[in-house]
Formats: structure tokens, sequence, C-alpha cells
């Protein structure tokens, strides 16, 4: 009988009509692990001037509404399943927003959801939750009408509280002074209650033009991942490149700036100008930029609360898994292999280093359908810029380079990039070289079947570490499975040996 395949679930899209941008964004599914299928914005500057006149303007407006047309086709073609619906800032405040809502959701066919300034907030700091581990500090989103701020620590948030300080906000209520948007923002965050429990904390950058200005500072700076999500920086960096961005402004030099899209080139100044003052009053230690935001947050909310408390990365790695492995449970094995093996060689682990490790098993053989002579360097990079959230570029860079030791093993012809080694300590560096190590021996034992690891144990003697094998299996072993179990025993300092049982 045929296998059946997997029932896929429905897809999800969420409309996001914010005051700078209109984005739908569609997702495969509702997941603690959300993967997009599809993203596009339209930058329509709908709060251009609602601080100075109070409305949308009619050529925003005009093109907001082309945008959603398009948008809704879009979703028809997709058959997505569930469509959500959001506005922010420049809706909600707008003279003429209800009757903008009342014809956008005409188009749409769906219900749009107003969010109010703490809700939005409330929103961003769930965003933040869902793609952050463990996050503790204080949540900024900033978007073209609207500064959201919130406090999260783990999986608790506070009452959050908004702010006029969006960049087309700031730009319209400073008539284009970068002089008097300082002076604009110093005064209005100067009052912020959670902004006062940030100290020494991180401040996490939620919004299009903070990302912006992460993908500025990453390309400036050189550093060696190019991915946005969990971009972090010290928060004394962060100030000295706002002031110089606030520099190059005055001088009328941004428009050189290619990276960005030429309509939110103008508003990287007013970004500049809210995140220096963020960093001067709340005084955090580190800025770290997320692109999971308020329509993740949404996703978050309406997942079970089972599904919420699971951990992203692993999620993520077990679709990886899934899709791209030989074997899935070959991959939950090899898990339980490497915990054995640690556990009996005494290998000391952090419940932070556990879960990397176990993410790593869980990717450990996504790379099989590459050339073999790329493996190494393909599969770091796929794990290094995968689109999922839950880890740090450190982590990243450990896990892509534990695989990567898999692969093209430890000779000095085969060392990894430097661009990824310079992400990582010396002594992570060692740990994905141990991991490595492991996962070679597995997969030789193996080769990547499910039901072999399960029967190969570790005993130790002394400073002598034992590798038994089952009777049913002698016969793969081979010189070639000593020697590579010698150089990992070498590795947490014992001495190596194949034992038959």
């Amino acid at each position: 009988m045929s296998k059946q395949p997997r029932r896929r679930e429905p897809s999800v899209a969420v409309i996001d009509i914010g005051s700078n941008s209109v984005r739908l964004v569609v997702y495969e599914a509702l997941a603690r692990s959300l993967v997009t299928v599809f993203n596009e914005k339209a930058l329509c500057g709908l709060g251009r001037e609602v601080q100075t006149t109070g409305l949308l303007t009619k050529d925003a407006v005009s093109k907001a509404l082309v945008a959603l047309k398009r948008f809704r086709a879009l979703i028809r073609v997709m058959k997505v399943g569930k469509v959500f619906a959001i506005a922010t800032a420049a809706c909600r405040d707008a003279k003429n927003g209800p009757d903008f809502i009342a014809e956008a959701e005409r188009i749409c066919g769906v219900t749009i959801e107003i969010l109010s300034g703490p809700r939005e907030a409330k929103l961003s700091a769930l965003g933040v939750i869902s793609g952050v581990h463990k996050p503790n500090g204080v949540v900024g989103d900033l978007g073209g009408g609207s500064l959201e701020l919130i406090d999260v620590r783990g999986n608790a948030v506070r009452k959050g509280v908004t702010l006029p300080l969006g960049s087309l906000a700031l730009q319209d209520a400073s008539q284009k002074s970068l002089k008097r948007a300082e002076r604009i923002a110093q005064q209005l965050l100067s009052d912020s209650g959670p902004l006062k429990t940030a100290r020494g904390r991180t401040f996490y950058a939620v919004g299009g033009t903070w990302r912006a200005l992460a993908r500025i500072h990453i390309i400036q700076s050189g550093h060696s991942l190019k991915v946005m999500h969990g971009y972090s920086i010290s928060a004394a960096e962060a100030l000295r490149f706002a002031q110089r961005l606030r520099v190059l402004a005055a001088a009328n030099q941004l428009a050189d700036i290619e990276v960005v899209a030429d309509a939110r080139r103008p508003l990287l100044a007013y970004a500049a100008v809210v995140l220096e003052y963020v960093i001067r009053i709340a005084k955090p230690k580190t800025i770290v930029f997320s692109t999971y935001g308020v329509r993740e947050g949404l996703l978050y909310e309406q997942l079970p609360p089972e599904e919420r408390a699971k951990d992203g990365l692993l999620c993520a790695a077990q679709n990886l898994n899934l899709l791209l492995s030989r074997s899935a449970r070959h991959a939950e094995e090899l898990i339980e292999w490497t915990d054995r093996l640690f556990r009996v060689a005494k290998v000391r682990e952090t419940d932070e280093d556990r879960r990397l490790r176990r993410a790593a098993c869980l990717m450990s053989d996504v790379g099989w359908r590459v050339h073999p002579d790329h493996r190494g360097e393909q599969t770091l990079s796929l794990i290094a810029n995968a689109n999922f959230g839950d880890v740090t570029h450190r982590d990243r860079a450990f896990m892509g380079l534990s695989v990567y030791y898999r692969y093209a093993g430890f000779s000095e012809q085969n060392e990894p990039p430097m661009s990824a080694r310079e992400l990582v300590t010396e002594a992570l560096d060692e740990r994905a070289r141990l991991l490595g190590a492991a996962f070679r021996v597995a997969h030789l034992i193996s080769a990547a079947r499910p039901g072999v690891l399960p029967a190969t144990h570790f005993r130790t003697e002394g400073r002598k570490l034992m590798l038994v094998f089952e009777h049913s299996l002698v016969d793969l072993v081979a010189d070639r499975v000593g020697s590579r179990f010698k150089q990992l025993a070498k590795m947490v300092g014992r001495s190596g040996t194949i034992v038959l049982r």
C-alpha cells in the first residue's frame, strides 16, 4: 500500500495596513514556526500628513486601495485558507480613516481590525516573544505613524504605550526639521513609562525603517551574516551610528544609500533621531533588531497555549528535518544518541547548549542532496541564513559549523569560512567540532537509516570511552568507524575503543 501524503494545513495571510506601507504576507500554515511563502508591500505613505491635517491624503488612499485590490486577487489565486487584516496609527488617527477602512473592507472581503495603541504594542511584544528566545527588555515598534513601547520578560508583557513618533508622523510634525524632531522625540520619550525599565537590558527594535538602519549598519560594519533578524549591537555603537546618520542627513547625503528603498530613505534620519533618544533616555545595554512584530504576534496569539509553549527554533529545525533529511526519525534518534554520548563522556552542557545541540541534530542531514564537494559550505550557508527565529547570529553560526564539520571533516584544507568562525568564540567552535565529530561517527554507522543508533551504546572505563555494538550490528564495524570514533573520543579527553557485544 502506498504511503498517504502528509495532510497540508491551510495557509494563512495577514493584510497589514500601516502608516507607511501596505503589506500582504502569506504563511504556509498557522504554526509555532511560521514559514513565509509570499511577502509584498506597497509604500503608500498613508500617515504622511495625518499629524498636521488630520487626514489621509487622496493619493495615498488611492495607492493603498490599488494595492489592496491586487492583494485580494493574490489571495484568491493562492487559495489562502484564512485571512486576517489589521490597520494601525494612520487609520485610527485620521478623520477620514473610517471611510477608507470601509472601502478597504469592501475590496478585501474581510473585517479589518483597527488596532488601538496598547493593542498594537501588545501584538508587537507577542511577535518578539514568538521570534526571540526568552526575551528580556523593552520592545519598540517604530511604524510610519507611531512608536509602541512595551516591557517584555519571557512570556510576560506589561501594558504598552503609543507615541506619535513614527517616521512619517515625526517628519510631518517637525515640518521636516531634524532639530525640531529632536526636541519632539526628547520630550515625548522622557515621560515614557516602559523606557524607565530598560536600563541595562535589551531594546528590541521592530519596524521597517529600523530594519533599514540595521541593513546599513551590517553592510558598513562588514558583519559576515546578512540576516536582519537577531542582529545585535551594543547600545553605545547604535548611538554612534544613529548620530552619524543624522550628520549625513543634515549634509543631504542619505540619497546615495542604495540598500534602502527610495521612498524610505527620507525617513531614515527620523528613525535615527528616535533611536538616539531612546538610547539616551533608556540606557539599554544592547539593541537587537527583530523582523518579528505585529503580524507574527497576531498569529502567535491565535495558537493554543501548548503550541505557544513550544521552542520556535526546534519547531523550525523539525520542519527542515521533515522536508530535507533522508530520514526524519533518524534525526530524532541522533538526538537520543548524542544525549547518551554527552552524559557518559561527562560533557558539560547548559540548557542552551543542549537546545542548540538538539536543533543541530535535526538539521545534520539536510545537505545530503548537494554535491559531496560542496555539502559543508552549502549546508553551513543554509542553516546560518535560514528563515527562522528564536536564535542569535552566534547560534546560527554554531549550528551551521557543527554540520559543516560533519561533512567537511577537520583537515586544514577544509577549514570553514572565517565569516562563520568569527561569529563564535574559540570555545564554541571547539564544541561545534565535537558535535560535528559525533555526527561523522553516527552517520557513518547508520547511513542515516533509523533503527541503527539505538542498538549502539557508550561505556567508560577509566579514561577509556567505548562504543558498544549489539551483536546484530557487528558487520557494520570497520576501520573507518574505529578511526572516527577515536577522533571523537580524543576531543573529550579519552581514548576510544569499539566493543562488540
